[in-house]
C-alpha cells in the first residue's frame, strides 16, 4: 500500500455545498447569508464586534518576559532539619522521604529560619549564608550538589 492509495472510509466525508447555482438548490440568490447588510457583503474583518472595541485591543498587555530556562528550588529551613539524627548525612533524597519535599529530584534551597541543635552534614543544590552559619555552628557541613 502506498500514500495515494489511502482514501477515507466510505461515508466518512460529505460532498462540498455548492452555492449560488439556482433557487432549486436551495443554496441560490443570496447562497445561505441572508440578505444586504456587512456579513452579506463577505467584508467582516476578523475580531470585528459590530463597532466595539475588540476584546483583544481592551485587555491589558501581558509586560516583561519570562525567562525559559529558569531554574526553581524547593525550600527547607535549618528548623525543619532538626527532626534529623545528630551525625547523619542530610541529602534531597532523605528530605523527600522525611516529607519536606514532594519530589526527590527537586533542587532544594536551605534557609536559615529557625534553630538547628545537632551536628548534621547537608548537602544540597543551594544555601543561604544564615543557613551555612547556622549549620556550622552546630557543628555540621554544608556542601553543594
Amino acid at each position: 500500500m502506498q500514500i495515494h492509495d489511502l482514501s477515507p472510509a466510505e461515508g466518512a466525508t460529505h460532498r462540498k455545498t455548492r452555492l449560488g447555482r439556482g433557487i432549486g438548490s436551495g443554496k441560490g440568490k443570496t447562497s445561505g447569508r441572508g440578505s444586504k447588510g456587512q456579513k452579506a457583503r463577505n467584508k467582516v474583518p476578523l475580531g470585528f464586534e459590530g463597532g466595539h472595541t475588540p476584546l483583544h485591543r481592551r485587555l491589558p498587555q501581558a509586560r516583561g518576559f519570562k525567562p525559559v530556562n529558569r531554574v526553581t528550588y524547593a525550600v527547607v529551613n535549618v528548623s525543619d532539619l532538626d527532626s534529623v539524627d545528630a551525625g547523619a548525612e542530610v541529602t534531597p533524597q532523605t528530605m523527600f522521604e522525611l516529607g519536606l519535599l514532594r519530589n526527590a529530584e527537586e533542587r532544594v534551597k536551605v534557609l536559615g529560619d529557625g534553630e538547628l541543635t545537632k551536628s548534621l552534614a547537608v548537602r544540597a543544590h543551594r544555601f543561604s549564608n544564615r543557613a551555612i552559619q547556622k549549620i556550622k555552628a552546630a557543628g555540621g557541613t554544608a556542601e553543594v550538589l
